[in-house]
């Protein structure tokens, strides 16, 4: 089972799932904690192959990697610790574990809150899944994954997220970054499909303003889903609940109080 870690408060039955990104790990959302454990329950959890689920049996991890086992590794927690109803904050690759997971079983899910969404590939972006998928065998993963991150976090003021990730990515190995590149051939497939089905979810976007690689798909997205919900960070980039952790905290308080 994925490492996870619980906040349990005295009083409130609310509950709040944090998902990291790919590379993460639940440490992602440190400047989350201190607010939100003031009003919810909170559940953290390590991605297979990330932070500390990276000491499991790596047997289980024998399978071939697919957005959907690695949701219902998520799944699995949940069931073990029957966490009721809750809502789902995800950041960059995580909001589309997140949305996977509604799609499976949406009646766990309250609402959805996504820090620098991934909603669509655009040319930049596809041609880093190139590249990866061309040199991810020859070149060391964390050359490929430093460019990632840079491309993707290019300004100064985006260095604490770019340092942060890249840290936390220090403690995948190269196999378990090749697994979770294979992903990449089942996104944009899979994005069309969650850009055509509207779940009907209350979902709050929180993107910034510099978020080049990820702003623009967003911004066309919640024009036809009726319950989302889109707010733009100025001098932000893409990882939201980092470099303006005031703002995103209360936002997202503000949307998940209003959900209850």
């Amino acid at each position: 089972m994925l490492y996870f870690k619980e906040y349990l408060h005295p009083e409130s039955k609310e509950w709040v799932v944090f998902i990291h990104g790919a590379g993460g790990s639940s440490a992602v959302w440190y400047k989350q904690l201190k607010e939100f454990r003031k009003e919810f329950n909170l559940l953290l959890i390590d991605l297979r192959g990330h932070g500390k689920s990276v000491d499991l049996a790596q047997a289980i991890w024998g399978d071939q990697y697919t957005f959907e086992r690695v949701t219902k590794d998520i799944i699995e927690v949940l069931n073990h610790l029957a966490t009721p109803p809750a809502h789902f904050m995800g950041v960059s690759l995580g909001t589309i574990i997140a949305r996977q997971l509604a799609e499976l079983q949406p009646e766990r899910v309250k609402s959805l809150v996504f820090a620098g969404a991934v909603t669509r590939l655009n040319v930049q972006s596809r041609v880093l899944v190139f590249l990866g998928n061309t040199f991810k065998r020859v070149i060391p993963f964390m050359w490929l994954y430093k460019l990632f991150a840079f491309v993707i976090m290019p300004r100064k003021q985006h260095a604490e997220s770019r340092n942060l990730f890249v840290h936390e990515a220090k403690k995948l190995c190269q196999k378990e970054f090749i697994r979770w590149f294979k992903l990449t051939k089942d996104i944009n497939p899979l994005l069309r499909y969650f850009k055509e089905k509207d779940l009907n979810i209350p979902t709050l976007y929180v993107m910034g303003d510099q978020d080049l690689m990820f702003l623009e798909p967003v911004k066309n997205l919640v024009k036809s889903h009726r319950n989302s919900i889109l707010n733009i960070v100025e001098k932000c980039g893409h990882v939201v609940n980092v470099e303006q952790p005031e703002k995103f905290n209360q936002l997202s308080l503000a949307f998940i109080k209003n959900q209850q």
